[in-house]
């Protein structure tokens, strides 16, 4: 027979094509990188409405502020670039001023925490096209005034102020010191629990600062060695408040910059308080105050008067359980403010009074506001993303302050969020599913029209396209009187004849969302490894998760790792029960509150699961945090059957099947004790397992090779006993 080289080719191709469309994804390409997507990078909207900004690389490796027109999407202009500037190589971030006419300058950043960074920064003068290094030394959270003419900034723990027009610095604070007391920034505990770090803020009229100090003296320590490279390890000492043990001294200042002085603002008879927020008001001399309770069940928006230093509560908020905080607090130019609460039992926006009066609840109904996005004064329109549409999904709405007029603006279905122009004329629509990597478009403010794509990820797709890629299938699952949301990833040939091992993954923590309708994570593209290999993965979201509305998210109140077990533990054994499922052959895993689960759910269910993973997981609350832990469970001192009763440590006795425990050696967030007094238990109580310590990762054990070498070895884990 005569094969004509034209006939070869099409067979090679349909070959090689065959071949491409059956590619297995494998460990060395998730962890290196070969799924990535691509996206906006540090975008601003410009203030005049018609443009924004991002960063980007030009062909030629300079690091570059690009400025795009909305309309068109053309490039208008480069703003900076490290071509025009001999000092700069490159920087990883940047900040306009009010008026946009200097820019803040990130370089040299070096991680702290988990939020916290510090670097070397600069200013560039865009009229002049000038620039200045702001100190020789790495320098904490500058913040720019509203004016432009000056930044404030933290060193070594006090707060220092630079005038621009006049090159005078002020140093504001003297008494920063570390492990001690630190001005304008938080604490370790306030930087992880309630999410931010510059713990201070410029009035409107760029004369005043206010700020929270932190007395941490009495705060005890923690430590952990570092190993690196040295013949012998360095400690790491920092302040870490566990449960029932004593909280960082907190107090309120506010330093006038014209007139040279520094007051403390006494903001009433409280005791173990939280000041979770601060923020100026439209007016100069208002500044508001978040005050909450150690049980952060009770909060007082308070406003201070500047002038007088005279405190007045103007609107108070409590919870049986408790009270999220959040940065929606926004006030109009007529000092009346938005207000995010779940008082009626979801997560809604009001509209309250100079005076705390409630005017109305702008959005209402048996679903959560999950992101409030702004409110523009010309139409008196509010912007915000909700789970409408489903509790998997998010959308995003425009709606009148007086709670008429609603829209729906997006318009896929999967999870939008949206990035408005300063004058709310465009927003760019970031859009995700299950089938749809990252999507950016342009849309019409006023009725979500699509005017333009802007980015997609289509090579990734295409890329995508050859590999034994497995969309995640969504339903519902009936179990304990509650219908929780579930995805599965099965076999691509799978057959519902067959017997399969199912493998669990959750994390479970209160508030939380494992399930939902967005693009994949790494860890999405290992399941789909795994279904390649013969597994069925599935996760369920349990009571104690998000998006449902408070009674469902709080129910697992003062309790946590009850509701929440017997949930997983009731859906393994539904899922189990199913013709294509083997029963005795169910795994289960997590991170960090998922390790907590997953370690009690094997010790706790041993005859329903036959293996569990747990990496960095805590195993006892009284070795976690103050705010976190307390906020869900009180303090050990008030209710010690709840923080022992769901201890992993307390139940290694129930230990039969296979265990693998991970923890990374210097992780400042879920210290390796956890693991070291879990893995004391369970040598104690004589059950075999397996372990791996990290040397010097934190919470996140990643760096280098880590990511590849930790899942290699739960995949061997998972491929030997599941």
């Amino acid at each position: 027979m005569k094969i004509t080289k034209l006939f070869l080719g099409i067979l090679l191709f349909i070959g090689v094509s065959g071949i491409g469309q059956n590619k297995s994804f494998s460990l060395q390409e998730i962890w290196g990188g070969a799924f990535r997507t691509e996206g906006l990078q540090s975008l601003h909207p410009l203030n005049n409405g018609t443009q924004y900004s991002v960063l980007e690389r030009d062909p030629t490796g300079n690091t570059v502020i690009q400025v795009y027109d909305y309309a068109s999407g053309q490039k208008s202009k480069v703003i900076l670039s490290t071509s025009f500037i001999d000092e700069l190589d490159s920087f990883q971030g940047y900040t306009f001023s009010k008026d946009e006419r200097r820019i803040l300058i990130a370089t040299e950043m070096e991680q702290i925490y988990r939020r916290s960074s510090r670097g070397i920064y600069y200013i560039y003068d865009v009229p002049s096209q000038s620039i200045f290094k702001l100190h020789d030394k790495k320098i904490q959270s500058p913040l720019l005034s509203p004016d432009g003419n000056k930044v404030a900034y933290v060193l070594d723990n006090d707060i220092y102020t630079l005038d621009f027009t006049t090159g005078k610095e002020i140093q504001l604070t003297n008494d920063g010191k570390k492990n001690a007391i630190i001005n304008g920034l938080t604490d370790w505990v306030y930087e992880e629990e309630f999410s931010f770090v510059r713990a201070f803020d410029w009035n409107k009229s760029s004369d005043k600062i206010a700020f929270i100090r932190f007395d941490e003296r009495e705060v005890p320590e923690f430590s952990m060695d570092v190993y690196a490279n040295e013949l012998y390890p360095q400690q790491d000492v920092f302040k870490y408040p566990k449960a029932g043990e004593k909280n960082a001294v907190v107090s309120l200042h506010i330093a006038d910059i014209k007139a040279m002085a520094l007051d403390e603002i006494k903001l009433g008879d409280y005791k173990d308080f939280y000041i979770p927020r601060i923020k100026w008001t439209e007016k100069p001399n208002i500044l508001s105050v978040q005050v909450m309770n150690r049980h952060q069940n009770n909060l007082d928006l308070i406003f201070v008067d500047a002038g007088t230093k005279a405190p007045k509560v103007v609107m108070n908020e409590t919870d049986e359980a408790y009270i999220d905080i959040t940065d929606n607090l926004t006030f109009l130019e007529d000092n009346s403010f938005i207000w995010t609460s779940e008082k009626d039992g979801f997560n809604h926006i009001y509209h309250y009074a100079e005076d705390g009066k409630l005017i109305n609840q702008v959005t209402k109904g048996p679903w959560e506001v999950t992101a409030y996005y702004g409110f523009d004064p010309k139409s008196k329109t509010v912007y915000y993303q909700s789970v409408e549409n489903g509790s998997i999904n998010r959308d995003v709405y425009a709606i009148s302050l007086d709670g008429s007029n609603k829209k729906r603006l997006s318009q896929k279905e999967g999870s939008n969020d949206a990035e408005f122009s300063a004058d709310f004329t465009y927003y760019i629509n970031t859009f995700s599913n299950v089938e749809t990597p990252y999507l950016f478009t342009l849309h019409k403010g006023s009725n979500g029209e699509l005017v333009r794509e802007i980015k997609n990820n289509k090579e990734l797709q295409d890329k995508l396209a050859g590999y034994k890629f497995i969309k995640k299938e969504f339903s519902t699952i009936d179990i304990n009187g509650e219908t929780l949301n579930m995805w599965t990833i099965k076999p691509k040939d799978f057959d519902p004849s067959k017997k399969y091992p199912l493998f669990m993954y959750q994390y479970s923590g209160p508030g939380s969302q494992s399930v939902k309708n967005a693009w994949n994570s790494a860890n999405d593209y290992w399941y789909m490894m795994l279904a390649d290999q013969g597994y069925i993965v599935a996760c369920v979201d349990g009571r104690g998760t998000g998006f449902k509305g408070a009674k469902f998210k709080k129910s697992t109140q003062n309790d946590l790792g009850n509701l929440e077990v017997q949930d997983q533990i009731a859906a393994a054994k539904k899922l189990g029960a199913l013709p294509h499922i083997d029963a005795s052959r169910i795994g289960i895993w997590g991170w960090s509150y998922g390790g907590f689960m997953s370690s009690n759910c094997l010790f706790k269910g041993p005859d329903t699961f036959k293996m569990a993973i747990a990496v960095a997981p805590v195993t006892s609350w009284r070795f976690y945090d103050t705010i976190y832990t307390e906020r869900y469970l009180k303090t050990p001192q008030e209710n010690a059957a709840g923080y022992d009763k769901n201890s992993p440590i307390n139940f290694v006795d129930g230990l039969k099947g296979e265990y693998l425990l991970v923890h990374g050696s210097a992780d400042d967030n879920v210290h390796v004790q956890n693991t070291m007094r879990l893995v004391e238990a369970l040598v104690q109580a004589n059950k075999q397992f397996d372990w791996a310590i990290y040397p010097d990762k934190n919470h996140g054990i990643y760096g280098g090779f880590t990511r590849l070498h930790l899942y290699t070895k739960m995949t061997n884990f998972i491929k030997e006993n599941l």
